[in-house]
C-alpha cells in the first residue's frame, strides 16, 4: 500500500519546524528557484531520534541519508525551478525537526563534491564519532563549483591552483548553554550554525585545514554538554565559500538505560568527591595547623591518582569498583606519608610532595588555556617534559619559604576539591583542568584533540567561589600562624624524649603506670578468668606457724 505523503512548502534560507511520525512520511518542495542558483543543500536536524531524507520515495544508499543531522546536495539541471525531497522516520515516537534549504551559485565550492569515502555521491554531511575521551568529526573533500549543465571539475587529475586543491576548510565549534539538554535549545541554536555568515559570527574557529590535510579533526569529549560542529569550505581565489551540514553531540546517549545524558552523575562519584571536598575544605582553612591531616590529604591525592591510572590501563574492572579501590589505595598512601613524617621527620621530603601536587595543579591550569592547543604540544615528549618542568618548578621556587608554600598549597588544592565536587552534581568546565591531563595519560590518541571548553555564567560563578575560598583560606592561615613555629617538631623525637623522661622521673605519676605490654596481658588475664570454672567450696584452714 502506497504511503500517503504530506506536502511541505519551503523557502530558500528559511528554517521550518516540523514533526515527523512513523506512518506519515512527508514531502518537502521548493519552488521558484532562481536561475543563478546551481546547487542546493537541504538539511534536517533532530535532537537524538533519526530522520531520513531522500531524493525519491525509494530509499537508495547513494541518494538518501539517515541520522540526527542529515543533508543532501542537489545539482540543478538547466531551467529547473522546482526541487523535492522525501522525509520520514522509523522511530515509533514523533520526532521534532527543523529543516532548511540553502542555495549556492556556480562560483561557490560544493561541500563533499569529491567524496570517495561515504555512500552519497556528493556528501556534505559531517560524520561524528565520540567516546569518553574524544569526539572526532570527518567530512568529504569539496570540489570547485560549476555552471548548470556543465561537467564537474575532476577531483584528483590536477593539483594546481585551478583545481580543488586550492580550497581551504575552516572548522568551527559552537557550545550550547551549559546544563540545558532541551530540544528547543538545540533546534534554536542550530539555526546559528547553518549559513556561512552566521557560523563565522557566532562560532569559534578552531583550525584551518588545507587540501593536503586529512579531513578529520578531534576534540575533547564534554559529556552532557551540547556542542555543534560545522565546516566552512573557502575558495581563496574567487573569495567564495559554502557551509557543510552542521552536526551536534552531547557525548552521551539519551536512550541509554544507565548513565544517560539526563543522569550522568553516578552515586559513587558524588559520594567520593563530596567526602573529598569536605576534607579539602578543612585543609583550605586549617591545613597548616593540622599538619598530619594535610599530609594524609596530599598522600591520598598522590597515591590515588597514580593507582587509578594503573588499574584503568591494566584492568577492565568497572568504574564503581575502580573508584572504591582508588579510595582505599589513596587512604593507604595518606597513612604512609603521615607515618613517614612521624618516624623520620624529614620536612623537605614532605614539602616536596606538597609542592609537587601544587605544581601539578598549576601546570594543569597552564595547559587548560589556549596554550594547550598549540601544535607543538601534540608531541607527547614535548608535552610531558614541559608539564613536568612546570610542576617541579613550583616547589623549587618556594624551597626557601616552606611555610608559604604549604599555606598556598592548602588554599589552592583544598578549594579546588570543592570545584570537583560541584562538577559531580552540576556541569562545570573547570573540572577539565585536571580531567584533560588524566585523559591524556589514559588515552594515547587524546594528544591530537583540541581541548576547548565553554566558559559561561555558572563557570564564572564557580571560578569566583574557587578564588574566594583560596584567598580566604590563605589569608586566614597566614594571619593565624604569624608568630608561631614554622612547622611542628619531629613527632618521634618528642615521643622518645617523653618516654625517657617518664623512665627517669620517679615523681611523674606516669612512671608508676605499668608498660603497655603488661597492661594488655593483665586485661587478657581478667578476660580469661571470666571463662574459668568456679572451684567447689570446702573447708579451708589456714596453716598456723
Amino acid at each position: 500500500m502506497k504511503k500517503l505523503r504530506c506536502l511541505l512548502e519551503f523557502s530558500v534560507g528559511r528554517f521550518r519546524y516540523l514533526e515527523l511520525k512513523k506512518p506519515s512520511p512527508e514531502e518537502a518542495i521548493l519552488r521558484h528557484i532562481s536561475s543563478n542558483v546551481t546547487f542546493l543543500i537541504f538539511q534536517i536536524h533532530s535532537q537524538y531520534q533519526n530522520t531520513t531524507v531522500s531524493f525519491s520515495e525509494t530509499l537508495l544508499p547513494n541518494a538518501s541519508g539517515t541520522g540526527t543531522d542529515k543533508g543532501l546536495v542537489f545539482i540543478l539541471r538547466p531551467e529547473q525551478s522546482i526541487c523535492t525531497w522525501h522525509l520520514e522516520t522509523s522511530d515509533p515516537e514523533p520526532v521534532q525537526n527543523v529543516a532548511i534549504p540553502l542555495s549556492y551559485s556556480e562560483s561557490d565550492p560544493i561541500p563533499g563534491g569529491c567524496n570517495l569515502e561515504f555512500d552519497l555521491d556528493i556528501d556534505s554531511n559531517i560524520y561524528l564519532e565520540y567516546n569518553f575521551f574524544e569526539t572526532t568529526i570527518k567530512f568529504a573533500p569539496a570540489n570547485l563549483g560549476h555552471a548548470r549543465g556543465a561537467d564537474a571539475p575532476p577531483c584528483d587529475v590536477k593539483t594546481g591552483q585551478d583545481s580543488r586543491w586550492r580550497l581551504q576548510y575552516d572548522v568551527y565549534q559552537y557550545f550550547l548553554p551549559e546544563n540545558d539538554l532541551t530540544e528547543e535549545a538545540l533546534l534554536r541554536h542550530l539555526q546559528r550554525m547553518a549559513e556561512v555568515p552566521q557560523v563565522q559570527a557566532n562560532a569559534l574557529k578552531v583550525v584551518t585545514l588545507t587540501a593536503d590535510d586529512k579531513t578529520s579533526v578531534s576534540f575533547s569529549s564534554l559529556r552532557g554538554q551540547g556542542v555543534i560542529y560545522n565546516v566552512i569550505v573557502r575558495d581563496p581565489f574567487l573569495n567564495t565559500s559554502a557551509a557543510y551540514v552542521p552536526a551536534h553531540t552531547y557525548a552521551c546517549s539519551f536512550e541509554a538505560g544507565e548513565d544517560n545524558c539526563s543522569s550522568l552523575g553516578r552515586v559513587s562519584t558524588k559520594v567520593f568527591f563530596t567526602l573529598f571536598a569536605l576534607l579539602g575544605l578543612f585543609i583550605c582553612f586549617f591545613g597548616h595547623r593540622f599538619w598530619k591531616t594535610e599530609l594524609f590529604f596530599i598522600g591520598f591525592i598522590f597515591m590515588g591518582f597514580f593507582f587509578y591510572i594503573l588499574i584503568t590501563r591494566l584492568t577492565p574492572i568497572k568504574y564503581d569498583v575502580r573508584l572504591v579501590l582508588t579510595a582505599v589505595a589513596g587512604s593507604v598512601g595518606g597513612i604512609f606519608l603521615v607515618a613517614a613524617w612521624w618516624r623520620f621527620g624529614i620536612l623537605v621530603l614532605c614539602m616536596l610532595c606538597v609542592g609537587l601536587v601544587l605544581g601539578f595543579l598549576v601546570s594543569s591550569v597552564t595547559f587548560f588555556t589556549p596554550l594547550g592547543n598549540l601544535k607543538i604540544f601534540r608531541d607527547d615528549s614535548v608535552f610531558w617534559v614541559t608539564f613536568s618542568c612546570i610542576a617541579i618548578l613550583i616547589p623549587l621556587v618556594f624551597m626557601g619559604c616552606l611555610r608559604i608554600l604549604n599555606i598556598l598549597s592548602c588554599g589552592f588544592i583544598g578549594s579546588y576539591s570543592v570545584v570537583l565536587a560541584v562538577d559531580s552534581y552540576l556541569y562545570t568546565s573547570l573540572s577539565y583542568i585536571t580531567l584533560n591531563v588524566l585523559k591524556r595519560v589514559l588515552h594515547m590518541d587524546f594528544r591530537r584533540a583540541f581541548i576547548n571548553v565553554p566558559f559561561q555564567a555558572n563557570d564564572f560563578i564557580i571560578l569566583a567561589v574557587w578564588g574566594m575560598l583560596a584567598v580566604s583560606g590563605i589569608t586566614l592561615q597566614i594571619r593565624r600562624e604569624r608568630g608561631q613555629p614554622f612547622f611542628p617538631p619531629h613527632p618521634y623525637k618528642l615521643w622518645k624524649r617523653e618516654r625517657e623522661r617518664r623512665v627517669t622521673n620517679i615523681l611523674d605519676p606516669s612512671y608508676h603506670i605499668p608498660p603497655l605490654r603488661e597492661r594488655l596481658y593483665g586485661r587478657l588475664a581478667q578476660i580469661k578468668e571470666l571463662f574459668q570454672k568456679e572451684q567447689p567450696a570446702g573447708e579451708r584452714t589456714p596453716l598456723l606457724l
